[in-house]
């Protein structure tokens, strides 16, 4: 009987030995198969994700950002040892021993799969998710696409490419690779792009709950999102923190103590608008010009650029709250949305904006859900409510809300007061703005564009006003006529002669032009002119130059359009962007330097290399006592002319600027300046025939947008400054005391004389030749 059971033994053994060699060299055979179609991996050893191109302001604070995917690449060091355990715990407990491929796992796994006569559960090492998840790199089949047989082979490719990868890098460099390179949801990849997505914070700064949220994340991320669903989220997480505590990386009352706090997200899963989209959208367009998409968006530029954050804001808040309160002034239009009719319900509708945070000061979307004839009409803000009496529609000049609006309709309002404990708001009605606008600041002495808004609202529309606009200019043209002027011995002083004239057009019909009040004033000194903005003084002024003199200067002071030499030029009936005539006007407080506007400092590698170093580029354009000159007059348009809106201002700090209006109020202009910078505003309807109304000129609707952005400006100015700064006068300037309305010198001062500016030799009574003057 003993003899029968050893020889047995040995021809099982035999037969086991047999199978063992079969299915080694099966293996074998399959390993060799596959591993010469796989491409060498020390492709790793250059790991260069697709990163996040980031555009700073010129205060290191980020203002826009490009990416295919939003990752930060951090290094080992830089995880934060909880979530390092959480994800080790949970993804990968042998992480440290295996070769790549946990076999044991793998035998669980199928004897599960076998039993459950379904594919119950992975078997996958962290090195295998790594190697699938570079599937572009390594040539994997998407898992979503394949077959059973492509199935099979993609996991002996896994377990081919991860043996690899465990041969060739540490496990350091493994897991560092895993936690930048996986998605985690809402577009984030990797672990510190994750972080900020749900907490707004580095993984650096993680708690035990939020990093064991984070690495919960890897598998199902958007199932298990917060954001998607919270109750899965919080099972997944504690699903994680149970690992830690069996794994012994924790304690289990610290597991029970971090399952039992609530998640609470302090990040946002999608990227709020920025804070100057319009210019970030110019910088955009800039580098994939000049460095291409795949740079743009994979490579992680660091951008560095001349706005000013601060400046910026006071753009956005002056542009807007001038803008609705000229809708304000025009009524009140009925909305344009209602979300019933859209088959939403009042109770689950959801607006993006109602998702980011609602302060005082902000105007966001309400949905009206009552609105009677008589009281207050009721509006749902997200989870808020609002109330809206009276009062605070008063503006629309209608007796009950049921005139305004019906529920399920969108509106805007404007937050007051917020109640966070009860969820209620105090608001104001509002509309959004159908009219357009644009801002731009510049800072004279180098050119840097410090601020710019395009429009309306970037969601909107994205067509950029500031800079890719041609608006006719109107009066903003004649300070560039008094220029040549200046240049050719005019003074301030100079008499023009403003009455009636008639000039041959191409048409063969005579050329009659009026001044904006279709009075005429005789004889006045070309600065009372300028200041209240004369039309006849500027188109005689431009026929005694000669056009082409005058147009000359447009070209040096940077205006890029071929303006036709025609007088009606004078008035500004030529076309340019707000961008061209706001750098125009640098030139006068810079004493005549203009300086290239540019919006980008620097551009720097991932790595760090500098690509890109740009700085101002100076151009003369005219003498700096010129400069100065046309200066003075423009400061009184602040004072007595045009601008006498911002004579408060002008009294306590130096400023000077020109409103203009074009034909039929179509377009309405202010460009005015300080020592150190130049602020444009223009505003107008995209159609260009449309009129802003009878009453919105320059110095009503855009000057009012200027001073508020100044007056703030001004006021942050004040607190570094001891003393105001002051528009530096050349050597050979000389001030007389004139009387204003007709340039002669006085001795005794009065309530008729103002001191004037001259270039020396020009003065009255110096014995100088001046020209002629306009007749």
């Amino acid at each position: 009987m003993t003899h029968y059971v050893v020889r047995f033994a040995r021809n099982a053994g035999l037969v086991a030995l047999f199978i063992v060699a079969a299915l080694l060299g099966s293996v074998s055979g399959l390993l060799f198969a596959y591993a010469g179609d796989l491409p060498q991996i020390s492709a790793l050893d250059n790991y260069t994700p697709s990163t996040i191109t980031r555009v700073l302001g010129a205060n290191g604070q980020v203002i826009g950002e490009f990416a295919t995917e939003r990752r930060v690449v951090v290094g080992y060091d830089d995880i934060n040892p909880l979530l390092r355990e959480g994800i080790i715990a949970t993804e990968d407990a042998e992480f440290e021993q295996h070769f790549g491929v946990d076999m044991w796992r793998v035998a669980a796994a199928g004897i599960k799969d076998i039993i459950e006569r379904r594919r119950a559960q992975g078997a996958s090492t962290l090195t295998q998710q790594l190697a699938r998840n570079l599937k572009d790199q390594f040539g994997l089949t998407s898992k979503n696409e394949e077959t059973t047989a492509e199935s099979l082979e993609r996991k002996i490719k896994e377990i081919i490419l991860a043996i690899q990868i465990e041969k060739r890098y540490t496990k350091r460099e493994i897991f560092t690779i895993y936690c930048n390179q996986m998605y985690l949801g809402h577009g984030a990849y990797g672990v510190e792009a994750a972080s900020q997505i749900y907490f707004g914070k580095s993984n650096k700064d993680l708690s035990l709950e939020e990093a064991a949220l984070i690495a919960g994340s890897f598998q199902s991320p958007e199932r298990q999102s917060p954001y998607v669903d919270m109750r899965r989220a919080t099972i997944r997480r504690n699903v994680v923190l149970q690992r830690m505590a069996d794994e012994r990386y924790i304690s289990q009352k610290d597991a029970d103590d971090a399952k039992n706090r609530p998640i609470v997200t302090r990040g946002q899963p999608t990227q709020p608008p920025g804070i100057a989209p319009y210019f970030v959208e110019e910088v955009r367009k800039y580098l994939e010009r000049v460095y291409g998409a795949k740079a743009l968006y994979e490579h992680g530029l660091s951008v560095t650029t001349t706005l000013d954050p601060a400046l910026q804001t006071l753009a956005n808040n002056a542009l807007e709250h001038g803008l609705r309160a000229y809708e304000k002034r025009h009524g009140w239009r009925k909305p344009t949305r209602n979300v019933l009719t859209e088959k939403h319900t009042i109770e689950g509708f959801n607006d993006e904006r109602w998702n980011r945070p609602m302060n005082a000061g902000d105007y966001v979307p309400a949905l009206v859900e009552s609105a009677p004839k008589t009281g207050p009409a009721r509006l749902r803000i997200g989870a808020f409510h609002a109330d809206l009496d009276r009062a605070d529609y008063q503006w629309t000049r209608k007796t009950s809300t049921a005139d305004l609006f019906a529920p399920g309709d969108l509106v805007d309002v404007a937050i007051v007061k917020k109640d966070e404990a009860a969820k209620t708001l105090t608001v104001t009605l509002e509309q959004a703005p159908a009219v357009q606008g644009a801002i731009i600041a510049i800072d004279n002495r180098t050119g840097q564009i410090k601020a710019m808004v395009g429009g309306s609202s970037f969601v909107r529309s994205k067509f950029n006003r500031a800079v890719q606009a041609y608006r006719q200019l109107g009066s903003t043209f004649k300070p560039l006529v008094y220029t040549a002027a200046i240049d050719r011995g005019f003074t301030p002083a100079s008499i023009i002669v403003d009455e009636p004239v008639t000039y041959p057009s191409g048409s063969g019909q005579p050329w009659t032009p009026q001044n904006y009040d279709r009075n005429f004033e005789g004889a006045i000194t070309l600065r009372w002119a300028l200041e209240d903005s004369r039309n006849i003084p500027a188109i005689k002024m431009m026929d005694t130059l000669g056009a082409k003199t005058v147009l000359d200067y447009a070209k040096r002071f940077g205006f890029e359009e071929n303006f036709p030499p025609y007088l009606p030029i004078a008035l500004g009936a030529g076309d340019a962007t707000l961008l061209e005539v706001t750098s125009a006007y640098t030139t006068f407080p810079n004493q005549g330097v203009r300086m290239k506007p540019f919006s980008v400092l620097s551009v720097k590698d991932r790595d760090g290399n500098l690509l890109e170093e740009n700085r101002s580029t100076p151009s003369d354009v005219i003498r700096a006592d010129t400069a100065y000159v046309i200066t003075s007059i423009l400061r009184g348009v602040l004072v007595r002319g045009t601008g006498i809106r911002a004579a408060s201002m002008a009294a306590t700090w130096p400023l000077a600027g020109k409103t203009g209006t074009v034909d039929d109020n179509t377009d309405a202009w202010f460009i005015g300046y300080d020592p150190d910078i130049t602020v444009g505003v223009w505003v107008g309807f995209d159609d260009k025939r449309k009129s802003l109304g009878t009453a919105e000129q320059g110095s009503f609707i855009s000057l009012p947008i200027w001073m508020e952005f100044m007056k703030s400006y001004i006021a942050e100015r004040s607190s570094t400054v001891e003393t105001p700064p002051e528009f530096q006068a050349p050597g050979n300037i000389v001030f007389v005391a004139v009387n204003k309305n007709d340039g002669s010198v006085v001795t005794n001062s009065g309530s008729g004389t103002i001191t004037e500016t001259f270039i020396a030799g020009t003065q009255p009574n110096s014995g100088n030749t001046a020209p002629a003057p306009p007749q």
